[in-house]
Protein backbone atom coordinates (compact mmCIF):
# COMPACT_ATOMS: atom_id res chain seq x y z
CA UNK A 1 0.00 0.00 0.00
CA UNK A 2 1.51 3.33 -1.06
CA UNK A 3 1.36 6.64 0.77
CA UNK A 4 -1.45 7.90 -1.47
CA UNK A 5 -3.42 4.76 -0.62
CA UNK A 6 -3.00 5.64 3.05
CA UNK A 7 -4.50 9.07 2.36
CA UNK A 8 -7.51 7.60 0.55
CA UNK A 9 -8.14 5.17 3.42
CA UNK A 10 -7.95 7.96 5.97
CA UNK A 11 -10.28 10.20 3.97
CA UNK A 12 -12.80 7.37 3.80
CA UNK A 13 -12.50 6.66 7.51
CA UNK A 14 -13.19 10.32 8.32
CA UNK A 15 -16.79 9.76 7.14
CA UNK A 16 -17.43 7.00 9.71
CA UNK A 17 -19.35 7.61 12.92
CA UNK A 18 -17.53 7.64 16.30
CA UNK A 19 -18.52 4.07 17.10
CA UNK A 20 -17.05 2.80 13.84
CA UNK A 21 -13.91 4.86 14.31
CA UNK A 22 -13.43 3.39 17.76
CA UNK A 23 -13.48 -0.12 16.30
CA UNK A 24 -10.71 0.69 13.81
CA UNK A 25 -7.13 1.74 14.24
CA UNK A 26 -7.55 5.15 12.73
CA UNK A 27 -5.03 6.76 14.99
CA UNK A 28 -2.39 4.17 14.22
CA UNK A 29 -2.93 4.58 10.48
CA UNK A 30 -2.80 8.36 10.73
CA UNK A 31 0.40 8.28 12.79
CA UNK A 32 2.08 5.93 10.35
CA UNK A 33 0.91 7.99 7.39
CA UNK A 34 2.29 11.19 8.89
CA UNK A 35 5.60 9.51 9.73
CA UNK A 36 5.92 8.19 6.17
CA UNK A 37 5.16 11.61 4.71
CA UNK A 38 7.82 13.23 6.91
CA UNK A 39 10.43 10.66 5.90
CA UNK A 40 9.63 10.89 2.20
CA UNK A 41 9.64 14.71 2.37
CA UNK A 42 13.18 14.56 3.75
CA UNK A 43 14.21 12.12 1.02
CA UNK A 44 12.84 14.41 -1.68
CA UNK A 45 14.96 17.28 -0.33
CA UNK A 46 18.14 15.25 0.17
CA UNK A 47 19.20 13.45 -3.01
CA UNK A 48 22.72 12.53 -1.95
CA UNK A 49 23.56 8.95 -1.10
CA UNK A 50 24.34 8.63 2.64
CA UNK A 51 27.21 6.26 1.82
CA UNK A 52 29.10 7.86 -1.09
CA UNK A 53 27.37 11.22 -1.67
CA UNK A 54 26.34 10.45 -5.25
CA UNK A 55 23.11 12.18 -6.30
CA UNK A 56 22.20 9.58 -8.94
CA UNK A 57 19.57 7.23 -7.59
CA UNK A 58 16.62 5.10 -8.62
CA UNK A 59 13.58 3.84 -6.78
CA UNK A 60 14.11 0.35 -5.37
CA UNK A 61 10.85 -0.84 -3.82
CA UNK A 62 9.69 -0.11 -0.30
CA UNK A 63 10.72 -1.15 3.18
CA UNK A 64 8.73 -3.27 5.61
CA UNK A 65 7.16 -0.08 7.00
CA UNK A 66 6.19 1.06 3.47
CA UNK A 67 8.87 3.76 3.17
CA UNK A 68 10.35 4.38 -0.28
CA UNK A 69 13.75 2.74 -0.77
CA UNK A 70 16.37 3.98 -3.23
CA UNK A 71 19.39 2.43 -4.94
CA UNK A 72 22.51 4.51 -5.50
CA UNK A 73 23.85 4.29 -9.05
CA UNK A 74 27.35 5.02 -7.78
CA UNK A 75 28.02 2.55 -4.96
CA UNK A 76 25.01 0.31 -5.77
CA UNK A 77 23.82 0.37 -2.15
CA UNK A 78 20.17 0.70 -1.22
CA UNK A 79 18.81 3.03 1.45
CA UNK A 80 15.51 4.52 2.68
CA UNK A 81 14.98 8.13 3.65
CA UNK A 82 16.00 7.66 7.28
CA UNK A 83 19.43 6.18 6.55
CA UNK A 84 22.15 8.50 7.79
CA UNK A 85 19.78 10.57 9.93
CA UNK A 86 19.69 10.81 13.71
CA UNK A 87 16.52 8.71 13.89
CA UNK A 88 17.72 6.18 11.35
CA UNK A 89 17.63 3.24 13.78
CA UNK A 90 14.25 3.97 15.39
CA UNK A 91 11.86 1.14 14.53
CA UNK A 92 8.66 3.08 15.29
CA UNK A 93 8.99 6.55 13.74
CA UNK A 94 5.24 7.04 14.04
CA UNK A 95 5.38 6.73 17.84
CA UNK A 96 8.55 8.80 17.93
CA UNK A 97 6.64 11.62 16.24
CA UNK A 98 3.96 11.39 18.93
CA UNK A 99 6.59 11.53 21.68
CA UNK A 100 8.26 14.48 19.95
CA UNK A 101 5.02 16.45 19.75
CA UNK A 102 4.29 15.71 23.40
CA UNK A 103 7.75 16.90 24.36
CA UNK A 104 8.06 20.06 22.27
CA UNK A 105 4.54 20.90 21.15
CA UNK A 106 2.78 20.64 24.50
CA UNK A 107 2.78 23.21 27.28
CA UNK A 108 2.73 20.40 29.86
CA UNK A 109 4.58 17.31 28.58
CA UNK A 110 3.64 14.00 30.14
CA UNK A 111 5.99 12.06 32.36
CA UNK A 112 8.08 9.27 30.85
CA UNK A 113 6.02 6.55 32.55
CA UNK A 114 2.66 8.04 31.60
CA UNK A 115 3.63 8.49 27.96
CA UNK A 116 5.08 4.97 27.87
CA UNK A 117 1.76 3.55 29.10
CA UNK A 118 -0.14 5.62 26.53
CA UNK A 119 2.00 4.39 23.63
CA UNK A 120 2.39 0.86 25.04
CA UNK A 121 6.18 1.17 25.09
CA UNK A 122 8.89 0.58 27.65
CA UNK A 123 9.68 3.63 29.76
CA UNK A 124 13.36 3.32 28.87
CA UNK A 125 12.47 3.64 25.18
CA UNK A 126 10.74 6.97 25.84
CA UNK A 127 13.71 8.05 27.94
CA UNK A 128 16.18 7.25 25.15
CA UNK A 129 14.04 9.13 22.64
CA UNK A 130 13.99 12.21 24.85
CA UNK A 131 17.76 12.07 25.33
CA UNK A 132 18.08 11.83 21.54
CA UNK A 133 15.95 14.96 21.12
CA UNK A 134 18.07 16.78 23.71
CA UNK A 135 21.24 15.83 21.82
CA UNK A 136 19.76 17.14 18.55
CA UNK A 137 18.76 20.41 20.21
CA UNK A 138 22.19 20.72 21.79
CA UNK A 139 24.02 20.17 18.52
CA UNK A 140 21.84 22.65 16.68
CA UNK A 141 22.27 25.30 19.39
CA UNK A 142 26.06 25.12 19.04
CA UNK A 143 25.81 26.18 15.41
CA UNK A 144 23.33 29.01 16.00
CA UNK A 145 24.04 32.32 14.27
CA UNK A 146 23.14 35.68 15.79
CA UNK A 147 22.61 39.12 14.31
CA UNK A 148 21.02 42.46 15.10
CA UNK A 149 20.28 43.05 18.77
CA UNK A 150 21.78 40.26 20.85
CA UNK A 151 21.00 39.68 24.52
CA UNK A 152 23.43 37.69 26.65
CA UNK A 153 23.58 36.77 30.30
CA UNK A 154 24.83 34.03 32.55
CA UNK A 155 22.79 31.85 34.85
CA UNK A 156 23.74 29.17 37.35
CA UNK A 157 22.48 25.65 37.86
CA UNK A 158 23.34 23.47 40.82
CA UNK A 159 25.47 20.54 39.68
CA UNK A 160 23.62 17.23 39.69
CA UNK A 161 25.57 14.28 41.06
CA UNK A 162 22.78 11.82 40.34
CA UNK A 163 24.14 8.54 39.05
CA UNK A 164 27.70 9.13 40.26
CA UNK A 165 27.47 6.42 42.99
CA UNK A 166 30.16 8.22 44.96
CA UNK A 167 28.29 7.83 48.25
CA UNK A 168 27.46 4.20 47.44
CA UNK A 169 31.13 3.41 46.93
CA UNK A 170 32.04 5.26 50.12
CA UNK A 171 29.55 3.32 52.25
CA UNK A 172 30.62 0.03 50.64
CA UNK A 173 34.33 0.61 51.32
CA UNK A 174 34.89 3.61 53.62
CA UNK A 175 38.52 2.63 54.25
CA UNK A 176 39.61 2.95 50.62
CA UNK A 177 37.00 5.38 49.28
CA UNK A 178 37.09 8.87 50.82
CA UNK A 179 33.93 10.68 51.81
CA UNK A 180 32.59 12.84 48.98
CA UNK A 181 33.08 16.57 49.54
CA UNK A 182 29.44 17.51 48.97
CA UNK A 183 26.60 16.31 51.24
CA UNK A 184 23.68 14.38 49.84
CA UNK A 185 20.35 16.05 49.29
CA UNK A 186 18.76 14.09 52.12
CA UNK A 187 21.45 15.28 54.55
CA UNK A 188 20.06 18.81 54.39
CA UNK A 189 16.77 17.58 55.89
CA UNK A 190 17.76 14.58 58.03
CA UNK A 191 20.83 16.19 59.58
CA UNK A 192 19.58 19.76 59.67
CA UNK A 193 22.29 21.10 57.37
CA UNK A 194 21.81 24.57 55.94
CA UNK A 195 22.28 25.16 52.27
CA UNK A 196 24.86 27.84 51.57
CA UNK A 197 23.47 30.96 49.95
CA UNK A 198 25.08 32.55 46.92
CA UNK A 199 27.44 31.04 44.41
CA UNK A 200 29.82 28.18 45.10
CA UNK A 201 31.82 25.65 43.13
CA UNK A 202 28.71 23.48 42.96
CA UNK A 203 26.88 26.15 40.95
CA UNK A 204 27.68 25.63 37.27
CA UNK A 205 27.73 28.77 35.06
CA UNK A 206 25.61 28.60 31.90
CA UNK A 207 25.84 31.17 29.13
CA UNK A 208 22.52 32.16 27.55
CA UNK A 209 22.42 34.09 24.26
CA UNK A 210 19.40 35.17 22.20
CA UNK A 211 18.57 37.61 19.45
CA UNK A 212 15.36 39.14 18.08
CA UNK A 213 15.35 36.68 15.19
CA UNK A 214 14.69 33.70 17.46
CA UNK A 215 18.18 32.16 17.67
CA UNK A 216 18.96 30.69 21.07
CA UNK A 217 22.05 29.20 22.68
CA UNK A 218 22.68 27.63 26.08
CA UNK A 219 26.25 26.57 26.81
CA UNK A 220 27.95 25.49 29.99
CA UNK A 221 31.10 27.43 30.85
CA UNK A 222 34.11 25.94 32.66
CA UNK A 223 34.14 28.86 35.13
CA UNK A 224 32.55 32.26 35.69
CA UNK A 225 35.61 34.43 35.02
CA UNK A 226 35.13 37.45 32.79
CA UNK A 227 37.82 36.26 30.38
CA UNK A 228 36.04 32.93 29.93
CA UNK A 229 32.73 34.64 29.15
CA UNK A 230 34.44 36.97 26.66
CA UNK A 231 36.12 34.08 24.84
CA UNK A 232 32.79 32.26 24.58
CA UNK A 233 30.96 35.36 23.31
CA UNK A 234 33.55 36.58 20.80
CA UNK A 235 32.76 34.09 17.97
CA UNK A 236 29.01 34.49 18.49
CA UNK A 237 28.65 38.26 18.18
CA UNK A 238 29.33 39.78 14.72
CA UNK A 239 30.93 43.19 14.43
CA UNK A 240 27.75 45.00 13.33
CA UNK A 241 25.57 43.55 16.12
CA UNK A 242 24.43 45.31 19.29
CA UNK A 243 25.16 43.35 22.45
CA UNK A 244 22.91 43.88 25.47
CA UNK A 245 24.22 42.46 28.71
CA UNK A 246 24.25 43.38 32.38
CA UNK A 247 28.03 43.37 32.52
CA UNK A 248 29.22 43.75 28.92
CA UNK A 249 29.76 46.71 26.66
CA UNK A 250 27.62 46.77 23.49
Amino acid sequence: MLYHDFRRVLDALDELNPAQIARTKVRDLRRKSEAISEIEARTSREHKCPFCGDERRQKWGRTRTRVQRYRCRGCQKTYPGRTGSTIGRIHRPDLFMVALRDMLGSSAPQSVRKLARQLDLNKYTIWRWRMLVFSIIGNSSLSATFSGIIEADETYQRESRKGSHEWVRHFADPQNTPKPPRPRWEDFTTQGLKMMRGLSRWQLPILTVADRGGSRLFRRLPNRKSATVERAMKPLVPGDAVLCSDGGNG
